[in-house]
């Protein structure tokens, strides 16, 4: 009976620290357990790719997205910061399949528009101001090597603020966005990846 416990224990062990079981991950979310586990392999991976530890890191996150882990891009970084739910500077696994599931192509829009709404919302404020709305413009525009000069970057923030602050208050809040999305739908088509299916 000891030989069973210690053989059960160290199997066990061997789970990396923030590990979850695939069943409740994928009660919790659009996936299937196959999907999370093959999920978890691509977690593996990606959180030993510089630090074999069992969490992803910022480094490693963007080595992921950008292949290049000494980049700063602010929309890494808003990515990286929502799928650390914890806010402890690492993503664990379980944080990871959540986060990912908001891009599951069966995941609801009303889940996709709140991801989308708290990515522009930089200072987490629950509104998005002209300055965070430019900033992440910016960013998006830098990081699909678009070369935009800063004169229609803020011709595009005039315009979506002009739109989309119905309230005129210079800020748009949640409802704001909700009404926004609904009239302009292509905004969450990024919000789907078809491949997580």
């Amino acid at each position: 009976m000891l030989a069973f416990t210690r053989c059960f224990c160290l199997k066990k062990a061997k789970q990396h620290p923030g590990y979850e079981d695939p069943t409740t991950l994928a009660s919790e979310t659009p996936f299937t357990v196959n999907e999370v586990e093959a999920l978890y392999d691509l977690f593996k991976k990606l959180s030993s790719s510089i630090i074999d530890d069992g969490f992803i890191h910022k480094e490693e996150f963007q080595l992921a997205l950008f292949r290049n882990r000494s980049k700063q891009n602010l929309f890494a970084d808003r990515v990286f910061d929502l799928f650390d739910i914890k806010r402890n500077g690492v993503i664990e696994f379980g944080e990871f399949v959540r986060s990912l599931s908001i891009f599951h192509p069966n995941a609801p829009n009303e889940d996709k528009r709140e991801f989308a709404f708290k990515l522009y919302d930089l200072r987490q404020t629950g509104y998005i101001e002209h300055e965070e709305l430019r900033d992440m413009v910016s960013a998006i525009l830098s990081e699909s090597n678009l070369e935009i000069s800063e004169d229609v970057v803020e011709s595009i923030v005039d315009k979506t603020m002009a739109e989309a602050d119905l309230k005129g208050d210079g800020k748009i809040d949640k409802e704001e966005w909700k009404e926004f999305v609904a009239r302009n739908p292509s905004i969450l088509r990024n919000m789907t990846l078809p491949c997580l299916k």
